[in-house]
């Protein structure tokens, strides 16, 4: 077999090729140096020992004959014989070159990425360790429950370094899109960093996966305990559901649509999880007494999955019911606390420089916010949430740099808003991309009074991009034949990986090497 040395060599490499010429020619003079040998010696007078002068005569002229052909015919066809097999190799080199396939150097090193395929590949780095992380927390919820933060330290410390990894990517990626940094060597790197930074997410995730394996031991005698466990959580949650209904069908009474648009649906996918949820625990339990550990293992995981979602979808109602009614007692403050900032801005009490033009314009605005604001007070349903948002918009405008109620209006607005869209990408993140997600963490990156307009309009921004990416995505499990029950809004929300009809493996704790270790493949 010919090696992978000859095989990258040339094929028309012209010291090659003169090397080969050279041979043919020596193999030419060498032919004609035999051709003139004979006659270079004809005129030789060697001594002719006595003899009869008939025997003489008569023996002279066939050995004289003899000895001429073979002197001429052995160097003659040695030297075509050369001259044949050095052009036959040399024709045979060029077609061989000019009809090849395969490039003629191999190159070491592979052709490096386009911009193009980087960022192709942060992103999709950036949405793997963003699910990893997130499937991670919500395993681990059920181990903490189970075994105590004693028992958990170790993932829960990996978890938190997994955390970190991935704030850091997402904030790389946010200034990449804001054209930070604007060298092109460094943007490249700058790519680099998020895949990078995404990879020890994942591996230090991975690192701790074999452990909390063997600390639940769900093919084993940890199976039982931790049935009871989901299912207790199971239990709590089918009544929450119900409170939840009554809670968002109160809300729907007091305040307008806008007020509750955050948890539209959040009721029914909870009962679509918790549907998912009862069939897989059921599953489980009987794999359980038919001896496949393994495959209970994998149903109890899809479950789990299933019931902690539904907890992010139901929290979400009773959260959202708690800041309505916060925010309603807010607004009266709020509005007083405005009217003081307004006349502080009449006086020239501002932080930033404005025109005289400007400031004018910018009080007229804030008069005007404030008299509606104070008009649907009056009116009947209003959004109490939203009223803190303008006032409190209104009031940043004024640059009075100013605390209070119209500042703690803002955090109000802003927690309420990254809590939203938190719940929305986590019960939806087989779907979502990386546009959303990375909003989302910038927001969440916002801390105190200065940013919380700031975060509530990244937030916003965030949820926007996330149910673009929904309606985009469609539920493509949904209606099939068969389908089971739950199945589609399992897959959207990345209770399971979606790889086959069944919706592939549950997701698990763990980074991109571990996290699908567990199937749900029906027994032998």
């Amino acid at each position: 077999m010919t090696s992978s040395l000859i095989r990258g060599r040339p094929r028309r490499d012209k010291a090659y090729i003169r090397v080969r010429v050279a041979h043919a020619v020596v193999a030419v003079v060498v032919g004609a140096g035999w051709l003139a040998l004979p006659v270079m010696t004809a005129d030789a007078q060697d001594p002719v020992p006595a003899a009869q002068a008939g025997t003489v005569a008569s023996a002279a002229a066939p050995e004289q004959d003899g000895t001429s052909t073979a002197d001429l015919v052995l160097p003659l066809v040695a030297g075509v014989t050369a001259v044949v097999l050095a052009g036959y190799g040399y024709l045979r080199r060029t077609r061989r070159a000019r009809t090849r396939t395969t490039p003629g150097i191999v190159s070491v090193a592979p052709p490096a990425p386009t911009p193009a395929d980087s960022a192709r590949q942060a992103r999709a780095a950036l949405v793997l360790a963003d699910d990893c992380v997130r499937t991670s927390r919500e395993e681990l919820s059920f181990v903490r429950e189970r075994f105590g933060p004693a028992g958990t330290e170790p993932f829960v410390h990996a978890l938190r370094a997994a955390e970190t990894e991935l704030a850091a990517a997402c904030a790389i990626w946010w200034r990449y899109e804001q054209g930070v940094p604007e060298d092109e060597l460094a943007r490249r790197q700058a790519l680099v960093g998020v895949v990078g930074r995404c990879a020890e997410a994942g591996r230090r995730l991975d690192a701790e996966a074999p452990a909390l394996d063997r600390l639940r031991e769900l093919e084993g005698p940890g199976l039982a305990g931790a049935l009871e466990t989901a299912e207790g959580r199971f239990r709590d949650l089918t009544a929450r559901t119900i409170a939840a209904e009554d809670a968002l069908r109160g809300l729907h009474e007091r305040c307008t649509p806008s007020a509750t648009a955050a948890v539209t649906g959040h009721v029914e996918q909870a009962k679509d999880r918790l549907v998912f949820a009862t069939m897989r625990l059921n599953e489980a339990r009987q794999s359980a007494d038919a001896g496949h550990r393994a495959r209970a293992a994998g149903q109890l995981r899809a479950a789990e999955g299933a019931v902690a979602q539904a907890e992010v979808l139901v929290t979400g109602v009773e959260r959202l019911a708690a800041q309505l009614r916060e925010a309603a007692e807010l607004v009266p403050a709020a509005l007083t606390g405005a009217e003081a900032e307004i006349a502080a801005a009449r006086k020239g009490s501002v932080r930033v420089p404005l025109t005289s033009g400007e400031l004018h314009a910018r009080l007229v605005h804030a008069d005007g916010v404030l008299a509606a604001v104070r008009e649907e007070l009056t009116a009947g349903p209003y959004d109490p949430l939203d009223a803190l948002r303008r006032i409190a918009r209104a009031v940043a405008r004024l640059e009075t740099g100013h605390n209070g109620a119209p500042a703690a209006a803002a955090l109000l607005v802003a927690r309420s808003s990254v809590a939203g869209a938190e719940d929305f990408v986590a019960v939806h993140r087989g779907a979502v991309g990386p546009e959303a997600r990375v909003r989302l963490a910038e927001a969440a990156r916002k801390p105190g009074v200065v940013h919380a307009g700031q975060a509530d309009s990244l937030a916003r921004e965030a949820r926007d991009l996330a149910e673009r990416d929904v309606r985009c995505h469609g539920t493509p499990y949904a209606g099939t034949d068969g389908d089971t029950p739950g199945l589609a809004g399992a897959v959207l929300g990345g209770v399971l990986l979606a790889e086959d009809r069944d919706g592939g493996p549950p997701a698990s704790y763990g980074g991109p090497e571990t996290r699908a270790r567990r199937g749900l493949a029906a027994p032998d």
